[in-house]
């Protein structure tokens, strides 16, 4: 299902913190794309995760092919030494810029922090062709902790209309500002790549042509997106 020996890159986001990037990551990444074409009904709107698209879980199957290849290849350049859990699922980015909503139109952090002796990380696998419907950038705070934390409150809680004010902007995807967070780089999208990272950083999808987004898994910005606990 992966490939077994895969070459890890490091592309650093900066100074202590970095991101692997590993190509070819799927033995059959055509497959895999054929699996979600397969399930493109069972894609459904992501609420909870404010996800700006469409997704669906994959397999425990898959899961524990992940955790295998994060023991095996990553686990040392994180300081772990296994996965604790791992979940994994199929998503699609489908968004117009003006149906987001206040948090999808910031960058975020899938974890804020974790327990002693506990890690997380997080990752990205990019199954389309199109390079240009985007990677993923990574971002620094440019404010004190708690006025991020504010700002974060302020996109759960406002109206769209009320945090344009607040930003200093209409909907769109996010590239960072000049008030609170500082764009550190970007990994280009390129077919069958996946990156992981520390989960606790600020990140965003690089959605720089939008235009291009499709619901259709065969065509649209289909990846597969992982969240790892690690001890």
């Amino acid at each position: 299902m992966l490939n077994p020996r895969p070459v890890v890159q490091a592309a650093v986001i900066e100074d202590g913190r970095y991101c692997l990037v590993v190509d070819d990551f799927l033995a059959e990444p055509h497959e895999m794309v054929a699996y979600a074409v397969a399930q493109r009904e069972a894609f459904r709107a992501a609420p909870v995760n404010c996800y700006p698209g469409i997704e669906q879980p994959l397999p425990a199957e898959f899961d524990r092919a992940m955790a295998a290849f994060f023991n095996t290849h990553l686990a040392p350049a994180f300081g772990a030494m296994q996965a604790l859990g791992l979940s994994t699922r199929m998503s699609i980015v489908t968004l117009k810029p003006e149906e987001l909503m206040p948090q999808q139109r910031i960058c975020h952090r899938d974890a804020r922090e974790c327990a002693p002796g506990e890690g997380a990380a997080a990752a990205v696998l990019y199954l389309f062709e199109d390079a240009r419907m985007g990677g993923t950038s990574f971002y620094r705070p440019r404010r004190h902790p708690l006025e991020i934390d504010h700002l974060l409150h302020q996109a759960r809680h406002m109206e769209n209309d009320a945090f344009s004010r607040v930003i200093g902007a209409a909907p769109q995807y996010y590239n960072g500002d000049v008030h609170y967070f500082e764009k550190l780089g970007s990994v280009p999208a390129k077919w069958n790549r996946a990156i992981f990272y520390d989960a606790t950083i600020f990140h965003s999808g690089q959605i720089g042509a939008p235009e291009l987004l499709s619901a259709d898994p065969a065509t649209g910005r289909l990846t597969i997106n992982a969240f790892i606990r690690y001890r």
